[in-house]
């Protein structure tokens, strides 16, 4: 049962602000929308990768505010904060280090590839097949991580308005749908660049008055329990070292990300992107940290994990709080709006127009993409119903695309000996080993990320060298 915060603390005067960013996104998709619309024929390339024309400073703002999303601040690097202590937060960063600089070294190869979605890249290596099988596991375990981006956005809104969290849930749905609806990728990217200053001020700007407000690092110190300051935060390795790696090689074979190298207007730029993304979340992530294990303990259990950086904005003064939560809400919206539009280019490109019907037109192609982000978003609403948190269903859906997609992903680009059978093998059996794995309830106390991923390597290097095609 969700811990509603409006029972601590209703501080409505901040959800002004929180309007006002939330009013400047939907006028931008709204721009887009009439732009798409009024400006002559909209064409695939236009909706889905913004035309191949995204200057630096979009590059770098959508790279950032779609890998900081709902479960950086409601889940994640919060949650982890919450739950274990100040390290084990800061090291939420780890991830992206890796993840992106794997993403940097391979980014010549994926603007080479000009696919529009992961699975074309994979239809390329493994055949048709792949691509299917690939964009079905992509576009769930999207939808999935757009579900907790609504509840995260929720938890923002019951702190403003006193509206129960359901009630707040379905509202944010409502905004996260209408933006990837309205001008694709246009106005995904743009609201994305705009919302990554709103995360980095507001961020950096509200922590030292909370500081100042708390009683500074010595009152942390002072109220901590030791396990909160160590690095482990009281887990073993092997707990720690699984809150990282599905994030970690989500990143590398994150369709978001390569669909936005292949956006950016030429290479340098993508890397640009890439760089600049790496070290905002170098900044950002220790911040979010301290916040989130403020909130922790300052009002203690009174607030569910997921609550703890936000129920930190109800200490500061209206206008820094109220930063702070359109901070949250950026960081929510641009993730929850990327994600859906790239689960709908799962469905469009691999399925419908692979599939269904090869000779679809730039039109139906479009209107298609649209009918399936209203579904998608629906879906993705009914699905949050099932889950006990947002760290749960973050880890769930971060973990099947990690161990079912990225091995593949990865060998395609990389080993030239990957055959087709071992890259849909790998793909087959880290999707029914994690699900497997899942319902068994963690057997021998491994996390599933443990397992399927080194599993899936395994399969994809073995099938693949038992079946090289014999030497004429």
């Amino acid at each position: 049962m969700v811990k509603l915060m409006h029972t601590l603390v209703n501080v409505p005067e901040m959800l002004w602000v929180v309007v006002a960013y939330l009013a400047l996104m939907i006028i931008v998709g709204a721009y887009f929308y009439k732009k798409a619309v009024t400006g002559g024929p909209e064409t695939r390339d236009d909706f889905l990768l913004a035309g191949r024309g995204l200057g630096k400073i979009v590059a770098i703002g959508t790279i950032f505010a779609t890998y900081l999303g709902g479960g950086t601040v409601t889940g994640g690097g919060n949650s982890l904060a919450y739950n274990f202590g100040l390290w084990p937060g800061i090291c939420f960063m780890l991830p992206a280090i890796f993840g992106l600089t794997i993403l940097l070294l391979l980014s010549r190869k994926i603007r080479e590839s000009n696919c529009y979605t992961t699975a074309q890249l994979l239809e390329n290596a493994y055949g048709k097949g792949a691509r299917t099988l690939a964009a079905g596991i992509i576009a769930i375990a999207f939808i999935s991580i757009v579900s907790y981006q609504y509840r995260g956005l929720g938890f923002v809104l019951n702190v403003t308005t006193g509206l129960s969290v359901e009630t707040s849930t379905l509202i944010c749905a409502v905004v996260v749908i209408v933006l990837a609806f309205s001008g694709g990728l246009k106005t995904v990217a743009a609201t994305d660049a705009m919302s990554a200053f709103i995360m980095l001020f507001g961020l950096i700007f509200a922590l030292p008055p909370l500081l100042n407000l708390v009683g500074g690092t010595s009152w942390i110190k002072e109220t901590a329990t030791p396990e909160q300051l160590s690095f482990l935060g009281g887990q073993t390795f092997s707990k720690w070292l699984g809150a990282y790696l599905p994030l970690a090689f989500l990143t590398v074979g994150d369709q978001n990300f390569y669909q936005r190298i292949n956006a950016a207007k030429d290479l340098r730029t993508a890397r640009i992107g890439l760089l600049g993304c790496m070290i905002a979340c170098i900044i950002v992530m220790p911040i979010i940290a301290v916040i989130s294990l403020i909130g922790r303990l300052y009002f203690g259990t009174n607030i569910a994990a997921g609550q703890s950086l936000i129920s930190t904005a109800t200490l500061l003064p209206v206008f820094w709080g109220g930063l702070l939560l359109s901070a949250a809400s950026a960081f929510i919206i641009t993730t929850g709006d990327s994600y859906l539009l790239s689960a709908s280019s799962n469905i469009t490109v691999d399925i419908y127009s692979g599939v269904i019907n090869p000779k679809a037109t730039e039109k139906q192609q479009l209107f298609v993409t649209r009918a399936f982000i209203l579904v998608a978003g629906i879906v993705a609403y009914i699905i949050l119903q099932f889950y006990p948190s947002i760290l749960a269903i973050q880890y769930m859906s971060y973990t099947i695309y990690a161990s079912a997609i990225t091995p593949a992903v990865f060998c395609a680009l990389v080993w030239p000996k990957v055959t087709k059978i071992g890259g849909i093998a790998s793909m087959v059996g880290g999707s029914v080993f994690t699900i497997v794995w899942e319902v068994l309830k963690f057997p021998f106390g491994l996390q599933t990320i443990l397992v399927a991923l080194p599993l899936s390597f395994v399969i994809i290097i073995v099938v693949s060298l038992l079946t090289q095609p014999k030497a004429k």
